[in-house]
């Protein structure tokens, strides 16, 4: 399965990115496969059913919000995230909605979107199934997985997903492979990525493609700095960034780097992104939304912390080495073990991120290859067996503070891995290995269903 960094990589909308960016993507394919068929024009009613997990946290998780944005054609990384709470009161008093924006129909939402909360599609635990109507008569049903960061499979694509995807140039399915491949071509993890990328655009578009992803990133950070009040959902989580934000800023330069004082801001890069992604906010899934606050605070740090343009380079450059770096090696845990958290709990969330930005930001500081996949094995190796018991199915506790956990766990994981030589015991392959099996073996109510752990055990007031 050939994977591009844009693809792990996504502008979207929170809260997340399994149970909102995917439904939506599903729900406006649904669409497209109505019309691709000449059956839209027939169409006088739809069915959405959501299974498994999309169904046990999907009102937490804004999953229906995202069925309907979708069915009304929008697209997680265009959508106006400022209207949408608008256009969803209109569709619950008027029981109409435009499939595709110009072909209304009825559409009740408490008949027509359904939640099973006591059945799991067999292929997946985030499975959706639509259904278009003429009258009484059924025109087309087709089953869609939310297989974890935005991505979507069709029922029919979903037994032959490694035969759909673009053939690389320099492809592989290890790490034992990727490190093989860059040292027959002489070539660090990023190079060999980049000219993975030219498979799919010209190098320029790459660059310029990750700088934005970057500004989009930055910008979630700057937004989450300065909102305040109550996240959505009725847990009450009041929103810290801010107040956060504000008291670091009195500080002088002699005390912002006293001691473990940078790691205050790191965690205030990540709660900023985090408390968008809650509020239902654009931001950049991650690998995931759940996620997505990990990589931009440790690319945060790094430029406003680290660089030196005199030991580094151009700053540009370097956020692109990062983002290529760190998208190699989420490649391997997409491909290898999972980054959905219905399937393998936190642990294919945080700790994927938290070993993507690890890997990331021991290249941009001169790490060997070597000395990255060690970052990488670290990153992960302390993040295994990483439950998801989201209270009340929201992307909030203990979703939002464990970003910051896993942003300072990845600039420790560089740390060690740069202090050594790149030798190291475990193999990075092995603990993607051990992350999936853990991840089998883990009971289901502590995998996104909000059915354990923190979720049945924290009062919820």
């Amino acid at each position: 399965m050939s994977i591009s960094i844009f693809e792990l990589f996504k502008i979207g909308v929170g809260p997340s990115s399994s149970h909102t960016v995917g439904p939506m993507v599903a729900a406006r394919q649904f669409v497209r496969d109505l019309e691709e068929r000449r059956k839209l024009g027939n169409t006088d009613r739809v069915e959405v059913h959501l299974f498994g997990s999309l169904a046990l946290t999907g009102i937490g998780h804004g999953t229906d919000m995202a069925v309907l944005m979708g069915l009304l054609g929008e697209s997680p990384d265009t959508v106006e995230v400022d209207t949408i709470d608008d256009r969803i009161r209109e569709i619950h008093q008027n029981s109409r909605l435009n499939l595709s924006r110009d072909h209304e129909i009825e559409f009740n939402v408490g008949r027509d979107l359904l939640f099973h909360k006591d059945e799991f599609l067999p292929q997946h635990a985030n499975g959706m199934t639509c259904r278009a109507f003429c009258a009484d008569r059924m025109l087309f049903e087709r089953s869609y997985f939310s297989i974890g960061g935005g991505f979507v499979l069709s029922g029919e694509d979903f037994s032959h997903r490694e035969q759909i995807a673009t053939l690389l140039p320099y492809d592989f399915n290890s790490a034992s492979q990727l490190m093989e491949l860059c040292d027959r071509h002489g070539w660090s993890i990023a190079e060999l990525a980049m000219n993975n990328e030219t498979a799919f655009r010209s190098q320029q578009q790459v660059k310029d493609g990750l700088w934005r992803i970057w500004e989009v990133m930055d910008a979630s950070i700057q937004r989450g700095c300065h909102q305040t009040g109550v996240l959505p959902g009725g847990l009450n989580v009041r929103r810290r960034a801010a107040e956060m934000y504000r008291e670091l800023s009195k500080q002088t330069q002699q005390e912002r780097n006293r001691g473990l004082a940078i790691l205050d801001w790191v965690s205030l890069f990540a709660l900023a992104v985090n408390e968008e992604n809650a509020a239902r906010g654009r931001i950049v899934t991650a690998p995931t939304n759940g996620a997505a606050g990990v990589i931009p605070a440790v690319i945060a740090y790094y430029v406003q912390f680290v660089h030196d343009e005199e030991l580094h380079g151009d700053l540009r450059d370097q956020v692109v080495k990062f983002l290529l770096t760190a998208g190699a090696v989420g490649m391997l845990f997409k491909k290898n073990a999972s980054i959905s958290a219905a399937e393998v709990g936190c642990q294919g969330e945080i700790g994927v991120a938290c070993s993507m930005a690890s890997a990331g930001l021991a290249a941009v500081q001169g790490g060997s290859n070597q000395q990255i996949e060690n970052a990488a094995e670290i990153g992960m190796e302390h993040n295994l067996g990483l439950t998801c018991d989201p209270i009340a199915g929201l992307v909030q506790v203990p979703c939002i503070e464990r970003n910051t956990m896993g942003a300072v766990k990845a600039i420790n994981a560089a740390r060690l891995a740069l202090r050594g030589d790149g030798a190291h015991i475990v193999p990075l392959d092995s603990v993607i290995e051990t992350m999936r099996q853990t991840g089998i073996d883990m009971q289901s109510k502590y995998k996104e269903t909000s059915l354990g752990g923190l979720a049945v055990n924290a009062v919820n007031c």
